[in-house]
């Protein structure tokens, strides 16, 4: 529910249809120079001193806590207890990314009184692009952000067009905690603003969050600029898999958890419930029960919803006629999805046994909508699991550790968890995953690996050499 038009961008709230923020849609060229005469600068600060400012924009994110995230369930829709949340994972990305640098970025030398010594340390690439997703438009920009600041790099962060303010906001509060103007920039924009920044020579690395559609874009945009940085964090089809468990609620809250948390808008939600002929007349009841009792509504409402809208009405229209296709493919509807006001993005969790759809589409469907699929046993659950092109989350429920150990072995996803929703990954390890989920370059406490790039080096403070073969003489 927000446009480019007339060289301005508008962002509208999901929840009631109004618009609340309007600014010029930003120059990237401008941004650019302006990064570059940052650049050497910025580099040049002793790491301590980047620290320190880094953990100032922790504190002046705490300071804005509230309005900060007031802002986010404005935006994008999401409850206001999910939006304290994201705010909760901005301020404490820093602590994380500082010890991340340190661990994966350490300097290292070894002595050697003839040989002089061997040094490894690491430099930053430049100008680094960050392209922010929205579903979490502080938490997850600020992921690449903090990491490339620490390492040297300086940013030019171009929210996604639906979620421009909160990009405005989180770029201000570095500001005001003395990070300078040109070493972390808002450039607002639709997507030309975005594949100006991907196209520019004088760009050196791409940090992006998104769908495969966009990455792959960018990938095969990038393809011949090998000089280039490119982090891909993109989406997934991601499976979790019951077999055999006595606890019926604690798997039905872990799959609701899964599904329709921030109403199925995350990269790491189940989009496929595959269940075992064994339990699938016990654990499908039990979440179709669990999901009829979830509240959805607009963000500040009390009692707080569980899920409020989808991003916008193209989404919600896209959604509904998925589930639609889906019937007419040979799906049958285990709950209905609901949009009880056309002109608002709210729809209800909707569950569909796929089990007879002789050909399920392999896409990342990014809203709530689970497909349920029924198969004989574990081995049948583990080929229908990985039956996929993405590859960024799975998730077990039940079982023995032998069961987890075969699952986490034959499973093909970056994360994969047991008793544990297929969302919720922590910081302090790596998030990323392979296929059509990204680039093999986890992000979250592995982002420091794309920020920087390591430089070898041996030193002795005087030349000393000899060649002690192969001359004539004199």
């Amino acid at each position: 529910m927000q446009a480019v038009a007339d060289n301005e961008l508008v962002s509208i709230e999901p929840a009631t249809g109004k618009e609340f923020w309007r600014a010029p849609v930003g120059d990237a060229d401008q941004a650019i120079e302006r990064a570059r005469q940052a650049m050497r600068e910025w580099a040049s600060q002793p790491l301590g001193q980047r620290m320190e400012l880094l953990r100032r924009f922790a504190n002046e994110v705490r300071k804005q806590a509230e309005p900060f995230a007031e802002l986010i369930a404005r935006e994008t829709g999401k409850p206001l207890w999910e939006a304290r949340t994201e705010v909760e994972a901005v301020v404490g990305k820093v602590e994380i990314s500082i010890t991340a640098y340190a661990e994966r970025t350490g300097r290292k030398k070894l002595s050697s009184a003839l040989q002089g010594t061997a040094a490894l340390r690491h430099k930053p690439h430049g100008v680094m692009a960050v392209l922010g997703p929205y579903n979490f438009p502080a938490h997850l920009p600020n992921g690449h952000i903090v990491p490339a600041l620490i390492a040297g790099n300086v940013v030019i962060f171009k929210p996604s067009e639906k979620t421009p303010a909160t990009g405005e906001f989180l770029v201000k509060c570095f500001h005001a905690a003395g990070v300078p103007e040109g070493v972390i920039q808002c450039l607002q924009g639709g997507i030309a603003q975005g594949q100006a920044l991907v196209e520019s020579w004088m760009v050196d690395g791409v940090l992006f969050t998104g769908s495969a559609r966009a990455g792959i874009a960018i990938n095969r945009k990038l393809a011949t600029d090998p000089g280039k940085i490119v982090a891909l964090e993109m989406g997934g089809n991601n499976p979790i898999v019951v077999i055999d468990t006595p606890k019926i609620e604690d798997a039905a809250v872990t799959i609701i958890q899964s599904a329709f948390t921030s109403a199925g808008q995350r990269c790491t939600a189940a989009r496929r419930l595959i269940v075992t002929d064994a339990m699938y007349d016990q654990i499908v009841p039990a979440v179709k029960l669990l999901a009829e009792r979830l509240i959805v509504g607009e963000p500040f409402a009390d009692p707080q919803p569980f899920m409020g809208p989808v991003i916008d009405n193209a989404t919600a229209d896209l959604l509904s006629e998925s589930f639609v296709e889906l019937m007419k493919r040979g799906g049958r509807p285990l709950m209905h999805m609901k949009r009880p006001d056309e002109n608002l993005p709210f729809l209800s969790p909707a569950i569909l046994d796929a089990t007879d759809i002789h050909e399920r589409p392999d896409i990342e469907l990014f809203g709530p909508l689970l497909q349920v699929i029924r198969v004989a046993d574990f081995n049948e659950a583990i080929t229908e699991a990985n039956a996929t092109r993405y590859g960024l989350s799975a998730s077990l429920i039940g079982g023995g550790p032998q069961d987890f150990e075969m699952f986490w072995n034959e499973i093909r996803a970056g994360i994969v968890n047991w008793n544990r929703p297929t969302n919720g990954a922590s910081s302090a390890a790596p998030f990323g995953g392979v296929g059509l989920s990204g680039n093999h370059r986890p992000a979250a406490f592995y982002a420091a690996d794309y920020c920087a790039y390591p430089v070898a080096s041996t030193e002795m403070e005087q030349p000393r050499a000899s060649i002690g073969v192969g001359l004539a003489d004199n």
